[in-house]
């Protein structure tokens, strides 16, 4: 479930009003700390986990990795497979997330100290099981120009579906999120990537990810039938990274609008923190996550 659903959203700020083209207004935000949204991103959107406070909400993630590894892997297509390896790619993938790593990076993460490792068919019959039981939900690459793929770099973006399957996987909880801000910020990449395709779907749209030749790289494009795009970059929040993400997102709307190649609705650096929702001179939205939906 998005933060929406689960009803931790103001959802004072509209994606489909956005793409309609409605005139931004500052709106406040549900705010949270830095460690409260940690927890968010450890406890997951499971529904049994929303209704319950604390160690015991965190569990539900745990156990659900543990039913992952131990059966659903293997029942979803009758091919036995091994618990500790399961475990091992689940690892790798946790850290791995919101990067572009090949299969070959996948095994060569897994591989144990004594070099002993699955090879490449190996890990792919894992992940495409994963797949079916949408465990991981890569991100797919987006190309503007509908007839060229040759500026653009094809690889997904590995994910989860959810973020707390990733802490779980890792055996770690919000207090370690703190402790390390990096690891941090690609699992709160990975809550705003399930967010978004939440909303993206109830407006019959998707999320990609877009990386060119040149290294210019946007988090998530959300992307409708009707050609049109919004731009999204996630931060933590502060000035100084909000400032890097509203730089992405003015470079790939100039080379959007050069080529003329899609039509660009709005420009968002979706953030975990913060009071307020607001407009940017630039015409850039800085929105927390807490004030989304659909």
């Amino acid at each position: 479930m998005s933060l929406w659903e689960s009803e931790e959203s103001s959802g004072t700020v509209s994606l489909g009003a956005l793409f309609k083209g409605e005139p931004f207004k500052p709106c406040r935000a549900v705010e949270r700390s830095l460690a409260e949204t940690a927890y968010l991103v450890c406890r997951g959107g499971w529904p049994q986990a929303i209704s319950q406070d604390g160690e015991t909400a965190l569990d539900r993630a745990f156990e659900y990795v543990d039913a992952v590894v131990n059966s659903d892997l293997s029942r979803v297509d009758g091919v036995s497979r091994d618990p500790r390896r399961a475990r091992l790619l689940l690892k790798s993938y946790a850290r791995l997330q919101g990067t572009q790593s090949t299969i070959v990076n996948i095994r060569k993460d897994m591989t144990i100290g004594d070099g002993n490792g699955p090879d490449d068919d190996t890990v792919s019959s894992y992940l495409n099981a994963l797949r079916k039981i949408f465990v991981v939900e890569d991100s797919e690459a987006w190309c503007p120009a509908l007839r060229s793929r040759t500026a653009i770099r094809m690889s997904p973006t590995r994910y989860f579906s959810d973020p707390s399957i990733a802490t779980a996987a890792l055996g770690i909880g919000p207090e370690d999120l703190m402790n390390d801000i990096r690891t941090y910020g690609l699992l709160f990449e990975t809550m705003a990537v399930r967010d978004l395709r939440v909303y993206a779907d109830a407006l019959n749209g998707g999320v990609s990810h877009y990386l060119d030749r040149n290294g210019l790289e946007c988090d998530a494009v959300v992307h409708l039938r009707n050609g049109t795009s919004g731009l999204v970059e996630v931060k933590l929040g502060g000035e100084s990274l909000i400032e890097e993400g509203a730089r992405t997102l003015n470079d790939l709307s100039g080379i959007l609008d050069s080529s003329r190649q899609r039509e660009v609705a709005f420009k968002m650096v979706v953030t975990a923190t913060g009071d307020c929702a607001y407009q940017r001179k630039d015409g850039i939205i800085v929105c927390p996550i807490s004030c989304l939906k659909p």
